[in-house]
């Protein structure tokens, strides 16, 4: 049977191979550690759960609640960014609350997109960055991910040579899944550069509270005259733990906010008041928890490093996020990424993320995610190294070790 017109449009779901390697594998009995889909596992702070408990049941919580957010959430998302950022926000015209950053790209997509409009998307990049344009009926251009001189100049050919012009230019950093960061003065040349050539600037900022060293991510808006142009998407899944709270926020440029707010009337009425009450909490209260969640990241970061350079497979350390960008170990970089993902999963069970699946550029790494505790980790360590010890003669069928230098 033929797929629908939009479902012809997005790509196979590289996932789904090793996906079915680790349901498989549980179903025998094995114990599979799972660094692969970036699912905190950290509990949400207490104070929040308690608000959402307080909450629940009340008069009114019941019913639809407003697909913009409620109007308490969105001025505590406004003084978070200005105690963060030092920038002002408008709660009532540049900040909609979106059912986490990933449904707000999705229908800013939906809110912006002509048919063969042309976006230009990072590769390797988050999924949604891409496929929310093609779903809306664009086209994507990749650029590279790292922010760097290289950035500039292809973004700068990318422009030229796009018929018809570019939208609007997708960047994420920290990133998912490279972990690159971006400085501030790299903005400062993305937003003379995005106005010059008339395009808009989305950036995703859900990983603004995750980094390592004392050196916070900054925020586009930071830049004068950004909010002319520039709509940012942050997430309190990674920040609070809340994945599935499903709370995130569009904020920025008026225009895009308003054709935001307008898409998301038709298509919700905004997530379940108590959640939304429960969210505010945590952007108005202490963020002790925000430091200790970000403690446990880099331990955990510096566990995964160790262990798994002693194991054999070096691990760059990252700047910012909850990823690892890794190279495949040279002896099976021929396999690619999913079908060496798929080995580890049989072989030494463990599981992780093909980096094709992020984009054509991602062939070659695979990512980490630091989502199980510090034993957990040093466990697929010692897997790893009984895997990588033993596959010259285990998998000399599968891998042919001996040939390659």
């Amino acid at each position: 049977m033929e797929d629908f017109h939009r479902i012809r449009r997005l790509p196979p779901y590289v996932f789904e191979q090793v996906n079915r390697a680790k349901a498989i594998a549980r179903n025998a009995g094995a114990d599979i550690i799972d660094l692969g889909m970036g699912n905190p596992d950290l509990p949400a702070p207490a104070h929040v759960i308690e608000k959402l408990k307080d909450t629940i049941g009340r008069p009114r919580t019941d019913r639809y609640s407003s697909s913009r957010g409620i109007p308490g959430l969105r001025r505590a998302q406004a003084a978070y960014y200005e105690r963060r950022f030092g920038v002002k926000l408008n709660p009532e015209t540049q900040i909609v609350t979106t059912l986490g950053s990933k449904e707000g790209f999705a229908n800013v997509a939906q809110a912006i997109t002509a048919p063969g409009d042309v976006i230009l998307v990072p590769d390797p990049s988050y999924p949604i960055h891409a496929f929310g344009f093609l779903m809306a009926g664009g086209v994507c251009r990749s650029v590279p991910s790292e922010p760097t001189a290289d950035f500039f100049s292809t973004l700068e050919r990318a422009i030229v040579h796009s018929i018809p012009k570019p939208l609007a230019v997708v960047v994420c950093y920290p990133s998912n899944p490279t972990a690159y960061v971006a400085d501030l003065d790299f903005y400062k040349e993305l937003v003379p550069f995005a106005k010059k050539h008339g395009i808009f600037i989305l950036s995703d900022l859900a990983y603004a509270e995750v980094y390592f060293e004392n050196n916070p991510p900054p925020s586009v808006l930071q830049v004068p005259g950004a909010m002319d142009i520039a709509v940012e998407f942050t997430s309190m899944s990674k920040t609070y733990s809340m994945p599935g709270w499903r709370i995130g926020f569009a904020v920025g440029n008026e225009r895009i906010i308003a054709g935001l707010s307008r898409v998301k009337s038709y298509l919700d009425y905004g997530a379940f008041t108590p959640v939304q009450v429960a969210a505010t909490a945590a952007l108005n209260g202490p963020d002790d928890c925000i430091r200790e969640m970000r403690d446990i990241y880099r331990r955990r970061r510096d566990v995964l490093v160790e262990g798994f350079g002693r194991a054999g497979w070096h691990v760059p350390a990252p700047r910012a996020s909850m990823f690892a960008w890794v190279p495949i170990p040279a002896p099976f970089q021929s396999l690619g990424s999913v079908e060496f993902s798929t080995l580890l999963v049989e072989k030494a069970e463990v599981a992780v993320s093909p980096g094709t699946g992020f984009g054509e550029r991602g062939e070659g790494y695979v990512r980490i995610a630091l989502v199980e505790n510090e034993q957990r980790i040093r466990q697929a360590a010692r897997n790893i190294r009984r895997f990588l010890e033993t596959a010259p003669d285990k998998l000399h069928n599968v891998v042919p070790l001996a040939k390659r230098g």
